[in-house]
């Protein structure tokens, strides 16, 4: 199967759904493809969790239920068994946001240290994730990425390098790869330098830590080989996560407020030329880098298995995988592991409460991404047409 064809096959893609669960998931697409809707939904939502008002219940019915694998790892296992039916992986993201005191840095820590133990015995769960502001306060990384630490700020910033230690080592001693994601430029070359230190520190046989490069930003191949050049002498094993990114209009408004040239690409062809790149080098030099995809495009995706085929690299390399969100173009993850191709999907969980922001982003996305709601859409109404006339025909 070549070409746009290999993501065309809805019965494979939506294997995993009851037809009840498809009806649910396109009105869900069909509210999402509407801007007015989402900003009107997502406010209310907002105001009525804060007056405390009984809409948990709808939440879960609806979008959290199908973005999120449940409230704690348990109730996301039967999410992770019935992906692995389908020769998929999972990675559990404990998606709680927003925090600020250090005893809730701590527990973050605490759960994604369980999250690893949980994992361990688990062929399913290859993978593990935090954010970096899981761990530390926006303030703290954003006066590290200006070298600007000072007097209580640097016992706080050694907190928060000791809670990184403790993750990327036991993600080492348990034979995981451990996913740090990444986020606003103003605070990112923090989270690089500290990320780029647990590298050199734990991928010195393979890939353990993998830095998150978000290829709107202009720099990112620049940065790459620079990190690429500095490991190869010391023989380090590099990883990388590399996406498109999240954060494009905040990044805009902020470089147009405070005058300073934005770090994001003019348009998008320009960040579809980036991701291109930095994946054709990746793919190019995968003796030293690990690769994991992460991507709901499909010409990125086919022009990955392209130059997979064309660079000699198995489908199943350990060194190459292939993610998309939970929710979120099933057409590729699924079609892709019926293939043969290292797929995981990021699953969500935690409190429905405080899982709102991340469910809101998804929302959010959905609604500005051009073409994606609308492929889903396609996709699904074209599943649910083919499941009419099976029935008719049966």
């Amino acid at each position: 199967m070549t070409g746009n064809k290999l993501f065309d096959n809805t019965e494979k893609a939506f294997a995993l759904k009851t037809d009840a669960a498809l009806e649910r998931a396109y009105a869900l697409f069909r509210m999402i493809s509407s801007e007015s809707l989402v900003k009107i939904g997502t406010n209310l939502t907002k105001i009525a969790l804060n007056m405390h008002l009984p809409v948990e219940g709808l939440i879960r019915a609806t979008v959290f239920d199908h973005f999120c694998g449940g409230v704690n790892e348990q109730d996301a296992m039967s999410v992770v068994k019935s992906l692995q039916s389908v020769g998929a992986r999972s990675v559990l993201d404990y998606s709680v946001e927003g925090k600020e005191e250090e005893a809730q840095f701590d527990a973050t820590r605490d759960k994604v240290l369980s999250l690893i133990e949980f994992s361990t015995e688990k062929s399913s769960m290859p993978f593990a994730v935090f954010k970096p502001t899981g761990l530390g306060r926006f303030k703290i990384w954003e006066a590290s990425a200006q070298g600007r630490l000072q007097g209580p700020q640097v016992e706080e910033w050694n907190r928060l390098v000791q809670r990184y230690d403790d993750l990327a080592s036991a993600a080492h001693k348990n034979d995981l790869m451990l996913l740090i994601d990444a986020e606003e430029s103003w605070m990112q070359d923090g989270a690089d330098a500290l990320c780029t230190q647990m590298m050199f520190r734990y991928n010195k046989t393979r890939p353990v830590v993998f830095n998150t490069l978000q290829c709107y930003r202009h720099d990112r191949l620049d940065y790459l080989k620079e990190i690429h050049l500095q490991s190869k002498s010391k023989g380090i094993k590099l990883g990388f996560k590399v996406v498109r990114g999240a954060y494009m209009e905040k990044e805009n408004d902020r470089a147009r407020n405070l005058g300073y040239p934005t770090p994001i690409c003019r348009d998008k062809k320009h960040t579809d030329e980036v991701f291109d790149s930095v994946i054709t080098y990746i793919l190019k030099n995968l003796n030293d880098i690990a690769l994991f995809m992460g991507s709901h495009n499909e010409e990125s995706t086919l022009k990955a298995l392209e130059l997979m085929e064309q660079y000699g690299i198995e489908k199943n390399d350990p060194r190459v995988w292939f993610g998309q969100l939970y929710g979120m173009s099933d057409h590729i993850t699924y079609n892709l592991s019926d293939q043969g191709y290292n797929v995981a999907k990021y699953i969500p969980f935690g409190p429905v409460k405080d899982v709102m922001p991340y469910l809101i982003r998804r929302a959010e996305e959905n609604t500005s991404v051009a073409g994606q709601t609308s492929r889903e859409l396609e996709l699904l109404k074209k599943e649910l047409r083919r499941r009419k006339t099976a029935r008719g025909q049966a």
